[in-house]
């Protein structure tokens, strides 16, 4: 499919839908979770498997909840937030890491009390995190070019690794050696971290695309896929030789991307209201599977692979109400 989420309009013929078919097939909607009283754009989401809960950050409402997933309710709001953008939970200590765009800030909670642990004041726009429990490290994106390193047993900063601009998503890998891949928009490139020396070793440059966001990783199959949205673009990296695999047209305005190694699927969720599913023949071939509308903002999510469901946060534009929508996932046939 080709040029398809610009507008939101399905052009007449048979593939398309076939996508929609499948959409229907993979994805089957088990719960929908009001938010009442949460206004403007929700951005990243974290859950705590053991106690069942969902935690939500609302970067223009300033707060984030907590959602008990048994009865499908809000329980708490941590409010007087300051643009919440990533939230982390970890289990072993409780502690609830929240990233705020417009402070600065990383905030630690006490995730039983809601009691405010500890800050941490970074130089500004404290955005997206990444949790190694092998590590006990939570990095975190912030400023004009930087990875800080949190220690979650005792909440302290403890490094920054520099960059070429202000990092986007990024992931960690371990295999075959320990590097960290970023997505660094402001430098039109990735680049591409030693996480024991903590510098930038080398940088991919953008191939014919700009303004890449969205990044999930294969570490098995040592494959990057990282969403672009000038133009919305999809593209499949050797994580070995930075060599483009593939590419595909994607869904606009894409927030999240993430890879389901359990049923060898590629999820995208976008702004334009759509979810694309894209299915992993081998290491070296993909086909996209599905196409499916969610609602309009629909660009944050959230994939659970213990309980097989991928979480949709819903904003409450257009005159809908703000939600999350949990779908569980099927493999496609």
């Amino acid at each position: 499919m080709k040029n398809l989420i610009n507008t939101g309009i399905f052009e007449e013929n048979p593939e398309e839908h076939t996508a929609m078919g499948n959409a229907t097939q993979i994805f089957q909607p088990v719960q929908t979770i009001q938010l009442p009283n949460v206004s403007g754009r929700i951005d990243h989401m974290d859950i705590d498997l053991a106690g069942q809960r969902l935690f939500v950050a609302e970067i223009e409402n300033n707060s984030v909840d907590i959602i008990d997933l048994k009865s499908g309710q809000r329980i708490h709001a941590i409010t007087g937030l300051n643009e919440p953008q990533g939230v982390i939970f970890v289990p072993a200590s409780k502690w609830l890491f929240i990233s705020n765009g417009g402070d600065g800030t990383v905030r630690i909670f006490n995730s039983d009390t809601f009691h405010l642990v500890k800050t941490i004041d970074l130089s500004s726009d404290a955005d997206n995190m990444r949790y190694d429990p092998s590590q006990n490290i939570i990095y975190v994106g912030y400023g004009n070019g930087a990875i800080g390193l949190i220690n979650t047993t005792n909440g302290k900063l403890v490094d920054s690794i520099r960059l070429d601009g202000h990092p986007e998503s990024f992931q960690i890998s371990g295999k075959p050696s320990s590097r960290i891949f970023v997505n660094v928009p402001e430098d039109n490139s990735i680049e591409v971290i030693d996480s024991q020396k903590r510098e930038i070793v080398t940088k991919w440059p953008n191939e014919g695309a700009s303004d890449n966001y969205p990044m999930a990783l294969d570490e098995e199959n040592h494959r990057l896929f990282v969403v672009y949205r000038q133009p919305p673009q999809l593209s499949v990296i050797d994580t070995d030789s930075g060599k483009i695999i593939e590419k595909f047209d994607t869904v606009g305005g894409a927030d999240d991307i993430y890879y389901d190694s359990k049923n060898e699927q590629v999820y995208v969720t976008g702004w334009g209201g759509y979810m694309q599913v894209i299915s992993q023949e081998d290491a070296n071939h993909y086909k996209e599977v599905a196409m499916m509308p969610t609602a309009q903002g629909g660009g944050t999510s959230l994939l659970v692979p213990q309980s097989n469901r991928l979480y949709i946060a819903v904003p409450d534009y257009s005159g809908q109400e703000a939600k999350i929508v949990a779908y569980e996932i099927h493999k496609v046939q």
